[in-house]
């Protein structure tokens, strides 16, 4: 075993997602590379020696480019808010240090397309997180489609629906503000990545993107939102296939509705992220009386399953998808091969999610440009 020194920008809700799964990977996969937490950096001196306590790394500081620089880091991991990416980035590969992450990869097209030059003309190992398409569950999908189980893909519909912002009674926030805070930049990157690792490429989409509270209460009395809080797009795959896709964060009742559901010739797939260790399988086959969808619990039999537990329906969690993208993001490290998703992944991402933004301005429907 070889250790690795980690720097990690940001102590916040994924930075203590990121500090937790990098502690633990080691211990789950006996990976052959072991993290050592080595520098957290946050936004004051004080709540960087609060992280630097609660996580256990060796040093805090208050300013990202002291942990970049310092030698004893030797890979970096992003989990700071997506317009200070491109800067830290930046530096890290200038610097020769792998990078990963959070979704999603930048505040902008512009950020991304920087940030997968710098990649790439580093040579370096790069990944960006997006975690919910590690569940077993998911991969186990990706598998059943590549092994065509229900036939010729004819039709997909996808969400990301939550309801932290429904009630219009709720205060004006950073999140009601800026453009990469809103809906498509915040949780549209999760299904779309979800929907190309599925699907494939999107050859033209119809999209239309809405603010359905247009004013919220604010100090001094009633602020405007500047960014959006749902939209849908209509989509036509490369494969020739149709397909929805709706992302809201005023869907009343819905807490992690990332779900997606597939139609093919010989079948069907539905999942629900709110019921993460199900997959529910339809196959077309057998008499008609008996047909119908299956409900699939994972199991040491699914992806990724077994390093966490060997009781099948015992189920895996939100922290054990962090714990994976850990693993995957030391393996392309220690292989020196690139580990799906690569900031060139992130990209493809935000080019459908401008797409779609020209699409809603313009009320037509548009191509998705390659990236």
């Amino acid at each position: 075993m070889t250790e690795i020194g980690i720097g990690l920008v940001g102590g916040g809700y994924m930075g203590k997602a990121h500090a937790v799964a990098l502690s633990a990977v080691g211990a789950v996969f006996d990976t052959p590379l072991r993290p050592r937490l080595e520098v957290i950096a946050a936004t004051s001196p004080d709540s960087a020696e609060r992280y630097r306590k609660a996580y256990g790394f060796a040093r805090g500081t208050a300013n990202w480019r002291d942990l970049v620089a310092d030698p004893r880091v030797q890979a970096v991991v992003i989990a700071s808010p997506q317009s200070t990416h491109r800067a830290i980035a930046e530096a890290a590969f200038a610097a020769g240090k792998p990078v990963f992450c959070e979704k999603p990869l930048g505040a902008s097209l512009e950020d991304a397309q920087a940030m997968v030059a710098a990649a790439e003309a580093s040579g370096l190992p790069n990944m960006i997180g997006f975690n919910y398409v590690r569940t077993p569950a998911t991969q186990f999908v990706r598998q059943l489609l590549a092994e065509g189980a229900i036939g010729e893909i004819t039709w997909f519909r996808g969400e990301h629906t939550e309801d932290f912002l429904a009630d219009p009674a709720l205060p004006s926030t950073w999140r009601t503000r800026d453009r990469a805070n809103g809906c498509m930049g915040d949780l549209a990157p999760h299904p779309v990545n979800c929907m190309l690792a599925l699907m494939g490429p999107v050859s033209e989409l119809s999209a239309r993107i809405e603010t359905v509270h247009t004013t919220r209460p604010g100090p001094t009395g009633p602020e405007s939102v500047t960014n959006d809080d749902h939209a849908q797009m209509m989509l036509r795959f490369a494969s020739g296939a149709m397909g929805h896709l709706y992302i809201s964060r005023t869907a009343t009742g819905r807490k992690m509705g990332y779900a997606y559901e597939i139609h093919g010739t010989k079948g069907a797939i539905r999942f629900d992220q709110e019921d993460q260790n199900s997959v529910w399988l339809y196959r077309a086959e057998g008499p008609e009386a008996t047909r119908g969808f299956t409900r699939i619990l994972t199991g040491p039999a699914h992806p990724d399953f077994l390093a966490f537990c060997q009781g099948p329906g015992h189920g895996t969690g939100y922290q054990d998808q962090i714990i994976i993208e850990a693993r995957d993001f030391l393996t392309a490290i220690h292989s020196g091969q690139p580990v799906w998703p690569t900031f060139r992944d992130g990209l493809a991402v935000w080019q459908l999610v401008e797409t779609a933004f020209q699409s809603s301005d313009s009320r037509q429907w548009l191509p998705v440009p390659p990236t």
